[in-house]
């Protein structure tokens, strides 16, 4: 019997082949669309995916904006940050951080989706948001992803 045909072929930097996807978030649900979005980051639609190697694609998100939310979320969902000194915890909704800043709120959904170590540092590097319809990313020449067809 040959054992050689049994052998795990893992993934590395030199073999990994990355490509650029264009993700149109108009009218997404924020969670369906993030959770798709890190797993196109991570790899994990490939065959060759490796756990410890960053061998998913880069992606493009673009029309931030245009993203939806379920229910009340708009005004119940809360974003916490910290600002460093005693009592300085701040709060804000969902709407106001779309309003202030489009790409953060699908930013922060992703981000939580990755893995939290230097890999997933480096996962989220391979992320761009637009707010708009505009990328500066078309001498990539990223391919348009339909996000029905990924489950």
């Amino acid at each position: 019997m040959d054992t050689l045909s049994y052998k795990t072929i893992s993934a590395n930097k030199s073999t990994v082949n990355k490509e650029w996807l264009l993700v149109d978030a108009e009218g997404e649900t924020l969670g369906r669309l993030s959770s798709k979005v890190a797993n196109l980051l991570r790899g994990k639609h490939k065959p060759s995916f490796t756990p410890h190697v960053d061998c998913g694609d880069n992606v493009v998100v673009i029309n931030a904006e245009k993203i939806t939310l379920s229910g009340n979320k708009w005004a119940d969902k809360t974003y916490q940050r910290y600002t460093g000194y005693p009592g300085g915890q701040r709060f804000t909704n969902a709407k106001v951080l779309l309003d202030k800043n489009p790409t953060a709120i699908i930013e922060k959904a992703v981000k939580g989706m990755l893995p939290k170590n230097k890999l997933g540092a480096d996962l989220f590097r391979n992320l761009k948001v637009y707010a708009g319809a505009q990328h500066g990313q078309e001498a990539q020449k990223p391919t348009a992803v339909n996000l029905k067809d990924i489950k």
